[in-house]
């Protein structure tokens, strides 16, 4: 990990990232307590998270984009434009302007998929092959640690001083990843067309996942998963109101109790996958999650609180199976393509089961919700775990030198592989 501190470029993209990571954790909560405590609806609250994941269905689009385009220069602008997308929610005073905060979650789902791509592509331009996996961990470190206290901070700041100033913090933080990446020295050649149909560009990835079987079933019991997952998104306020009898802020300490799980995790993801392979690692993950789920219909905060550390742990372990699969089993030219295509497959049934949630949550008992999420997550987890032999486990040490960028899965689910035919030392001497 300290061998990537040596290149300068990275250290001044690590700062900058940083700061924007603080922004995101400090906000992360505010759109949906902010949408709460306007209208009263758990519902409308959890709709938030539906305009910020609609983006995802557009993923590849946005992949093909990227790519198009130097990869530094892109992700100034993306972040400049970061940055202004926010000013509209200083319009926001009341629930009739919930639409600017829908509007501003929607954007903010368009910048999350762009700036994941680009910097995808960035790191691969700065960094030797050997250090990606290093970059890659560190930033994850980080962005998994900032979750056990951002949330909460964020849910305090917006309870004093209102969502706007959350907003404009975090909107300081895109400025200065802008400026720190603008620092940069790296020279970059412009993208070369590759001379094919648009649309066969864009249905690559979509065809590798087709016939490489690990992927197929990967993939399938992923998306069986986030097909009941995102009922999480508007369930949880009726945990925090109706079991907990807890003002909606306090979502902000179960999500960083779920930070704890997922730090746990990262720590444990590499040994579990080598142990016993990727598909069955992800399986284990499934299932734990899903078991997380079912002790939210406690109405007791220990249990549920445990529910959140087991939960955040098993979604870790998926979301690090599922890259770790894509980098193995993916050529290194259609790594960008193939990870699109795989975050629209599995996004898709999210944004459905957001939607079912929030309509949903208003008329069935929320603890009923709940079982039907721990059912489907343990089902998928089954029909991946009858897979698991598609993927072997890996030898000692293996793990941790996978190189690649991390595919965000329902948000938090994002950066995949090792291109072929470049310099080892590429970026060396940026």
């Amino acid at each position: 990990m300290r061998a990537v501190f040596r290149v300068p470029a990275f250290r001044l993209l690590f700062a900058g990232l940083a700061a924007s990571m603080v922004g995101d954790a400090l906000l992360m909560l505010v759109y949906a307590i902010w949408v709460k405590s306007l209208t009263g609806s758990n519902g409308a609250a959890g709709l938030v998270t539906l305009f910020i994941a609609v983006p995802y269905v557009l993923a590849p689009l946005g992949g093909w984009l990227v790519d198009r385009f130097r990869h530094r220069p892109f992700l100034i602008v993306a972040n400049l434009a970061s940055a202004l997308m926010l000013l509209p929610l200083f319009a926001v005073r009341g629930a009739a302007d919930v639409w600017i905060i829908y509007t501003v979650a929607a954007l903010y789902g368009i910048s999350s998929v762009t700036i994941a791509a680009a910097l995808s592509g960035l790191l691969k331009e700065l960094l030797a092959d050997d250090l990606l996996a290093g970059a890659n961990g560190t930033l994850q470190t980080v962005r998994e640690g900032l979750r056990l206290g951002g949330p909460l901070a964020g849910a305090a700041l917006f309870a004093v001083l209102g969502g706007a100033a959350v907003a404009a913090i975090d909107a300081v933080t895109f400025l200065v990843a802008a400026a720190a990446i603008a620092r940069m020295r790296l020279h970059e050649e412009p993208p070369v067309p590759s001379g094919l149909h648009w649309l066969s560009e864009l249905t690559a990835g979509l065809s590798h996942i087709r016939t490489e079987a690990a992927l197929r079933r990967m993939t399938i019991a992923t998306a069986i998963g986030f097909l009941v997952i995102g009922i999480n998104e508007s369930v949880l306020f009726a945990v925090v109101g109706q079991g907990l009898h807890r003002p909606p802020e306090f979502v902000g300490v179960l999500a960083s109790a779920q930070g704890v799980g997922a730090i746990a995790g990262g720590l444990w993801a590499g040994r579990l996958a080598r142990g016993v392979g990727e598909l069955a690692a992800i399986a284990i993950g499934m299932a734990a999650f899903g078991l997380g789920d079912a002790l939210y219909v406690f109405p007791w905060l220990s249990v549920i609180l445990v529910g959140r550390v087991i939960g955040g742990l098993g979604l870790t372990i998926m979301v690090t199976g599922f890259t770790t699969v894509i980098q193995r089993h993916t050529p290194g030219p259609l790594i960008g393509r193939v990870s699109t295509a795989a975050e629209t497959l599995v996004s898709g049934p999210q944004t459905i089961s957001i939607a079912a949630g929030a309509a949903l949550v208003s008329v069935v008992d929320y603890r009923l919700l709940l079982v039907v999420v721990a059912i489907g997550m343990l089902t998928a987890a089954a029909y991946l775990w009858l897979a698991r032999r598609l993927t072997a486990p890996l030898p000692q040490g293996s793990f941790g030198q996978v190189g690649g960028d991390c595919v965000d899965l329902a948000a938090t689910l994002r950066d995949g592989g090792q291109r072929t035919g470049e310099s080892p030392r590429r970026g060396q001497d940026a």
